[in-house]
């Protein structure tokens, strides 16, 4: 007859014991016998509540998902000729995506015969990066992927409070 070893809060006289006796055991307490290790000689179990253990299980797993920080990446799209106004207008929403906590990816799209002025694009974000200094630092400097010059800028840990 094979032998399991009983292991819990609720039992008398945890030990090694014959399956039948523990399958017993655990009608008399009405839950269920659990086996929690089967590669160890004897199998060990335990006599537990099988419905509520899942739920708890379940219940664990949820607030470590609610624990969890979603990154949120956005997006600032520029051309190689940016004109000053406009890398204000997006220079202030970067600004307002790093406080808030969210990843900024920058880039410079070349259309046609613009991808010539590949410094300019380097340049343009360069400057951008340097202007979110204070606020945000440079996870990965610019790299030309095609016809995007991409940029990935990360907000600076906040100062706790």
């Amino acid at each position: 007859m094979p032998q399991v070893r009983l292991v819990g809060d609720n039992i008398e006289n945890p030990g090694v014991c014959s399956t039948s006796e523990a399958m017993k055991l655990a009608d008399q307490m009405e839950l269920d016998l659990v086996e929690i290790s089967p590669k160890a000689d004897p199998p060990v179990c335990r006599i537990i509540d099988y419905q509520k253990f899942l739920y708890q299980q379940r219940k664990k797993q949820k607030e470590l998902k609610q624990k969890t920080v979603q990154v949120v990446v956005k997006e600032i799209r520029f051309g190689p000729n940016t004109d000053e106004h406009d890398y204000n207008f997006k220079l202030k929403h970067a600004e307002k995506f790093l406080s808030e906590g969210s990843k900024v990816k920058a880039f410079v799209f070349f259309k046609g015969r613009s991808i010539l002025f590949k410094e300019k694009g380097e340049i343009l974000l360069l400057k951008f990066a340097q202007d979110l200094e204070e606020l945000g630092k440079v996870e990965q400097l610019p790299r030309l992927e095609g016809k995007r010059m991409t940029m990935f800028i990360t907000p600076k840990a906040a100062k706790s409070k």
